[in-house]
């Protein structure tokens, strides 16, 4: 089974972790500093939706791409419950395409460390550029090699929900610098009882200078890096860092357009 199809059903459940109010509120104040402060904003990997719709929230039009149905189908039922006019495609993020620009792009939640080729990523930022209006600002975080290398590793997590339950068996391998999450799921049925199913989730850890080196290949101009949601200076042991960056000029014309 590939990836987010049973575990779309409880992602929302077991990310009760992440403070998404406050990552958005982080990425309103940076896209208000650099003035952007209403118009059309990409969601790039949005899942379950749940950022797209508080940033919504903040009143910007929003669109939201993602590769997984089951996910998006969640997404769109919150819209459904929120009554926002936004916007859901289903694309890969390396191969996306929009009707026209936007002002911003963001990518939350580590949906880009799903990217695991260099030409996959460096394509996905130079889609980016390309749909960025002139000076459009691009914000995403993303897990850092010492994350994958020390807090996850070969390890095993495990929660009990009564909706459901969880293994989730990490495998990281330091020459290809691809994590390997082996996903066992037990989800509750109607009829009381539990379905087992499983799933392979595969995110690549990338190195900071790689993220900036692809940046500027793809025609960006990266302008801050933090440890993630924060502005504070990452250091050895930050786990997940945040990239802001703007458009600064197409770099491709006619046939060679993205």
């Amino acid at each position: 089974m590939s990836a987010y199809e049973e575990f779309a059903r409880v992602y929302d459940l077991f990310q009760d972790n992440v403070d998404y109010g406050a990552w958005a509120g982080y990425i309103y104040g940076k896209l208000k500093r650099f003035g952007i402060n209403d118009g059309l904003v990409l969601d790039l990997g949005c899942g379950t939706g749940t950022m797209t719709e508080l940033l919504a929230g903040f009143g910007y039009d929003m669109t939201g791409v993602d590769g997984s149905e089951e996910m998006l189908l969640l997404a769109a039922q919150k819209r459904e419950e929120s009554g926002h006019d936004i916007l859901y495609l289903q694309q890969d993020m390396a191969g996306f395409e929009l009707y026209g620009t936007v002002r911003a792009v963001v990518s939350s939640c580590d949906s880009l460390n799903y990217l695991l080729e260099e030409e996959e990523l460096l394509t996905a930022f130079r889609l980016v550029n390309n749909y960025l209006d002139p000076g459009g600002i691009f914000i995403f975080d993303i897990n850092t090699v010492y994350k994958y290398r020390e807090l996850l590793g070969d390890s095993t997590i495990a929660e009990n929900r009564e909706e459901g339950s969880f293994i989730w068996e990490n495998y990281f391998d330091e020459e290809s610098m691809i994590n390997e999450y082996d996903l066992t799921l037990f989800l509750l049925r109607e009829d009381g009882l539990y379905e087992r199913s499983e799933e392979v989730h595969y995110q690549r850890a990338w190195k900071k200078e790689d993220i900036c080196r692809l940046l500027k290949e793809a025609g960006l101009e990266l302008l801050e890096i933090h440890a993630a949601y924060t502005d504070e200076e990452p250091e050895e042991n930050t786990d997940r860092l945040i990239f802001i960056a703007r458009e600064k000029g197409k770099i491709f014309s006619g046939e060679d357009a993205v």
